[in-house]
């Protein structure tokens, strides 16, 4: 058999351990370095938003978005069930309820068309998470929040360099929120970003970030000390940390291009296998620009998704499922509530595979990933 293929191999730029070592040399590696002043002025440029700060995930992005929203228990947010648990638990960690509602079938995001009806008064936020890379549908769910007076948390965890009619996802909203996980396209091993969009926010953001302390405006002698402001914890990460990262975001665009290259040969490939009935493709609404973050297919509803996995892995190719939907999980009956059936949720999610994606594979390991998932379907 050949060698296996990986579903996933993390890239590296090859600057990656000369910018760590350049860290060691300016003798900083605590956090809010020159490496991270470097990656918040890419992400500000890059995004359009008015402020960017590094945080150590993107689970601590969302947390401080929660900390910002200023939830109280009993608050409810609105979210999908099918997402990473962080996007229910920073809000949780506030005493809010995360109140679950269905996906659409065609992008697996939140069905924009059923959120209204999920509001209630107690009800101060929308959470989109932009699965794939691929935008939810902001319009709609921005006008939404306008009439009802909520905020918005974009989850942006795999939206680096995927936009929504010509916006940087997590721009769009209040708050969003970046990953840089080794499993994303920019990556720094474990690492986040929160993005805020109006100046109030972004001041209290930066205290929250460090500890409840005004320390950021301490530092640019805006106050003559430092003290304790408001609720806070330390979410920056490392210089080391940054560096890594700054050596990624140089690459962004040339990552971007490599993924989406190989995410065209996935789609135009297996065409094939979906006439004949055997899968679906992603779909790709026209508004939507995204980041080839990952290739997934969905299964024909006959198909045993564990025995097409199974037979996966013995031709070498190491492909994935993804999420449990949350509202169906024991943290999710006890923290949240439902609204509405969530067919689409538990039916989409169960057939779903996520086949190998990365810089560097190569045309012959995509070619056997595509042979292996032919015989594990028909």
């Amino acid at each position: 058999m050949a060698d296996i293929i990986p579903f996933n191999s993390p890239y590296m730029t090859g600057k990656e351990l000369f910018y760590i070592a350049e860290a060691k040399f300016n003798n900083k590696l605590a956090g809010d370095g020159g490496f991270t002043k470097r990656c918040h002025q890419w992400l500000e440029t890059q995004t359009g938003t008015n402020k960017a700060l590094l945080t150590h995930s993107c689970t601590a992005a969302l947390e401080m978005a929660a900390l910002l929203l200023e939830l109280q228990p009993g608050d409810e947010v609105i979210l999908p069930s099918f997402t990473f648990v962080s996007t229910a638990n920073a809000f949780v960690l506030r005493g809010a309820v995360p109140v679950f509602v269905d996906i659409r079938e065609d992008t697996l995001n939140l069905d924009e068309s059923l959120v209204e009806e999920a509001i209630t008064a107690r009800t101060r936020a929308i959470v989109p998470v932009h699965y794939a890379g691929v935008a939810c549908e902001m319009d709609t769910l921005m006008s939404i929040a306008a009439r009802h007076g909520l905020k918005v948390v974009e989850d942006a965890a795999q939206g680096v360099m995927a936009n929504y009619k010509g916006r940087a996802l997590g721009s769009i909203g209040d708050f969003g929120a970046f990953s840089f996980h080794e499993t994303k396209n920019v990556i720094c091993g474990e690492g986040g970003a929160l993005l805020v969009n109006s100046q109030a926010s972004a001041l209290r953001a930066e205290i929250i970030r460090e500890k409840g302390t005004d320390r950021s405006r301490f530092f640019r002698g805006e106050v003559d000390k430092y003290t304790w402001q408001e609720v806070g914890s330390s979410f920056l990460p490392g210089e080391i940390t940054a560096a890594f990262l700054w050596a990624q975001l140089q690459e962004a665009q040339s990552i971007t291009n490599e993924r989406l290259a190989t995410w065209e040969q996935y789609h135009a490939s297996l065409q094939s296998l979906e006439k004949y009935g055997a899968i679906r493709r992603p779909i790709i609404p026209a508004d939507c620009q995204h980041n080839a973050h990952m290739y997934y297919v969905l299964l024909a509803p006959e198909l045993n998704r564990q025995a097409v996995l199974d037979s996966l892995k013995q031709q070498g190719v190491q492909a994935v499922f993804h999420y449990v939907p949350l509202h169906d999980s024991p943290a999710g009956r006890r923290h949240g509530r439902t609204h509405g059936a969530l067919d689409v949720t538990l039916n989409q999610s169960s057939r779903l595979i996520r086949l190998p994606l990365w810089v560097g594979i190569s045309a012959e390991q995509q070619a056997q990933v595509m042979y292996a998932l032919e015989r594990a379907t028909r």
